[in-house]
């Protein structure tokens, strides 16, 4: 077994939605009716962390479901209830979900108090892997918030055999086994890495299946790499959006904090996970094949996933250009926590129009970007094309400049985030307006 992941190449690493006034309410009532809801709890729990030890306390965002994942179809509108059972306020991100601008946090929904409650409807715009992420004011707090994986299936038919939600997360242990929140300095801890919740996790197949596995960095900030030994590993989505399938490196997959990644693997023989946090692999998992299947012939190699319709072409010729610094003493950008809306605006643009963002990373080490309300295009060096996948979360090295193109086809007011890839450094936010 090899003892570490060898580094894929940009594509990988980036590899990385006249009858009488009587009859005519009728539609919406039974559409009401029809409305599929969900019940949310922001509340304190426990995972086990160490062996033979007591668990460790953390927050999370809980559903009465046993899988890791809540999941719905493409095109249903939730309606979702949230009640925060937490001693402090919370406020929900919905990673990746596109368009739905009455769920925006901070500039639509202000934080729930210890104790409260709220409604909102949400749109499923788009089929994919997003996330439900309670972290965004979970700087420095008591105990680290947990995410939960939001699934939305394609109205056509996917030809696997199994969908499976492998969620990678990171804690920070102290000597008392208690997990310290990000934000704060992590002296005197260790990191400890799980897949769903588990140090030790196993996935049984059959040879010869074709599993989806949708690929989640949970974490708060490390880049993570995971590798799927001795397997084939093939993209077909990347941060919720179909892409061109291609063969990952090495069967390795690079993901950002917060980003996704949808993979097909034809299982053919036990193999180890590993996840690499660029110092060292840890082996957290197995993909344990005991039989096979009856399939007589092997499997031909996939065709893309459904499209969202996200557009296939940008003009970039007319776009609004806006240059964004990352990093250093930013004086524009503030902690969620003191988040104003009165504040000026980091941009606005005309709904239909298109925006180039030059991201320019002043920090030391690797800083984390991700956009609200809109998934973008990275573009090339000459800004002449870009690569053929939509992201909603990027990682850019020290001291780079790159660039991001996107339809701001959702009016609304939206936020963007940056967080370095140390776990003492603060998240900081900004708001744009699409109007």
């Amino acid at each position: 077994m090899a003892d570490r992941i060898h580094r894929p190449h940009r594509r990988e690493f980036l590899a990385g939605l006249g009858l009488t006034a009587l009859t005519s309410t009728l539609p919406s009532i039974a559409a009401a009716q029809a409305r599929p809801s969900l019940a949310l709890q922001a509340k304190a729990g426990l995972i086990a962390l160490r062996a033979g030890q007591p668990d460790t306390p953390i927050w999370s965002l809980q559903a009465a479901t046993s899988d890791p994942a809540i999941r719905f179809t493409r095109g249903e509108e939730l309606e979702i209830t949230i009640r925060n059972e937490l001693p402090v306020p919370a406020v929900l991100d919905w990673r990746g979900i596109d368009g739905v601008a009455k769920a925006e946090p901070l500039t639509a929904r202000a934080p729930l108090a210890p104790g409260g409650s709220d409604t909102i409807q949400l749109r499923l715009r788009h089929a994919g892997t997003f996330l439900c992420d309670a972290a965004l004011l979970g700087d420095g707090q008591a105990r680290p918030v947990r995410a939960l994986p939001l699934i939305v299936t394609e109205n056509e038919p996917v030809g696997v055999d199994r969908d499976e939600v492998l969620l990678l997360e990171e804690s920070r242990l102290r000597p008392d086994g208690t997990a310290l929140a990000p934000g704060l300095d992590p002296k005197d801890t260790v990191p400890l890495y799980t897949i769903n919740g588990r140090t030790s996790f196993e996935l049984s197949a059959s040879g010869n299946e074709r599993l989806r596995l949708r690929f989640i960095n949970g974490s708060q900030r490390t880049v993570l790499a995971v590798k799927l030994e001795n397997h084939d590993v093939r993209v077909m989505a990347v941060d919720g959006q179909p892409c061109e399938p291609f063969l990952a490196r090495n069967g390795a997959l690079v993901l950002a904090p917060g980003a996704r990644t949808d993979v097909f693997v034809d299982t053919t023989t036990t193999s180890s996970i590993l996840l690499h946090d660029g110092k060292q692999a840890h082996p957290v998992g197995t993909l344990a094949i005991s039989g096979h299947t009856n399939r007589r012939a092997p499997l031909l190699p996939a065709p893309p996933l459904p499209s969202n319709g996200l557009p296939g072409r940008m003009d970039l010729k007319s776009a609004l250009r806006v240059d964004l610094a990352l990093g250093g003493s930013p004086s524009d950008w503030v902690a969620p926590a003191s988040f104003s809306a009165t504040a000026a605006p980091a941009f606005r643009v005309k709904a239909g129009g298109i925006v180039v963002l030059a991201l320019t990373n002043r920090a030391a080490i690797a800083t984390v970007f991700h956009l609200h309300g809109h998934h973008f295009r990275l573009l090339d060096r000459l800004d002449d094309g870009w690569k053929p996948y939509w992201l909603d979360t990027l990682a850019i090295e020290s001291g780079q400049t790159q660039r991001i193109a996107f339809a701001a086809e959702f009016a609304g007011r939206w936020l963007v985030e940056q967080v370095a890839t140390d776990w003492a450094a603060p998240r900081l936010i900004r708001w744009y307006s699409v109007e």
